[in-house]
């Protein structure tokens, strides 16, 4: 069994816990997720089985949606709701356009200096394990891009919000920093994750209804329907080729070759996906490499 399964994760459990499941309903070991959600977020969790965990880090690299519910007035180590609440502050009176005009700074290309209560390293150590031993240490700021910030609603001292932004995005920094700018605190309340990269949560299924293996593998999507990057056709002496790791040429390839360079998928003339490879354009002209081969 190999592909990727969409799980709506419930609140309440690690995302740890959802590769838990799934080995115990498939009986397979080779399970893992792409990218984590904090316990008490919900939504979209790609979840690798068999071979397709070799494709992780290409889906976990995917720009993410989310929504979510920013609360002014309070401020939390954690940045969100589960952690303690450090400040409570009264909410200036403002307007759902005055609201807007704070997200504004936090559209397009910023930099988040990562909470304490998160899984970056620094020194060897998770800041999480820090934070619970009382210390607080220097973290570098992060770059990352935010396509898209939107209030949907606002009720104060809530208001929900849907975003949009790369990789890496801490959702919980836009909320504390937000807060900060108007000068009453804030904190994220709820967390709900609805698509990574073509994957919506819309296509996902229910962690309870996925049992036994047949459920799985009834919702199983194939490896070479997992990823949003471009894809190059074989044909059967590039696919010796391919298979044996050697570098192919146009000549070995079916329709034209991409104009960018990078990864891309090497299928075979039935849509298989048989390796992801390194695309050059050299001198000499385009040359493909495999990197990681499936079949």
């Amino acid at each position: 069994m190999n592909g990727i399964l969409l799980v709506d994760k419930p609140s309440g459990m690690t995302s740890h816990d959802v590769v838990d499941r799934i080995r115990k309903a498939t009986k397979i070991r080779r399970v893992g997720h792409t990218g984590t959600l904090d316990p008490s977020a919900t939504g979209l969790l790609i979840i690798c089985i068999g071979s397709a965990t070799r494709l992780s880090d290409h889906i976990t690299g995917q720009e993410k949606e989310y929504t979510g519910i920013l609360r002014l007035g309070q401020r939390s180590d954690s940045y969100d709701a589960d952690g303690t609440i450090e400040e409570e502050c009264d909410v200036p009176e403002i307007t759902q356009d005055e609201l807007d005009t704070y997200l504004a700074p936090y559209r397009g290309d910023i930099e988040q200096i990562p909470p304490m209560v998160s899984a970056v390293k620094v020194g060897g150590k998770r800041l999480h394990k820090l934070a619970r031993e009382g210390k607080t240490v220097e973290r570098k700021p992060r770059a990352a891009t935010v396509h898209s910030f939107t209030i949907e609603q606002w009720n104060s001292p809530e208001a929900s919000f849907r975003v949009f932004c790369t990789s890496g995005t801490y959702v919980r920094s836009l909320c504390h920093d937000i807060g900060q700018d108007i000068g009453c605190g804030g904190l994220l309340t709820s967390l709900r994750r609805t698509s990574i990269g073509r994957h919506l949560i819309d296509d996902a299924t229910a962690l309870d209804d996925l049992n036994d293996v047949d459920s799985v593998e009834v919702k199983l999507i194939p490896m070479g329907k997992a990823l949003d990057i471009p894809k190059i056709v074989v044909n059967p002496q590039g696919l010796r080729m391919v298979t044996s790791g050697n570098q192919i040429n146009p000549k070995q390839v079916v329709g034209e070759v991409p104009d960018d360079m990078g990864w891309v998928q090497l299928t075979n003339e039935s849509g298989d996906l048989i390796a992801m490879g390194e695309l050059d354009h050299r001198e000499t002209g385009a040359w493909i490499q495999p990197r990681k081969v499936f079949v």
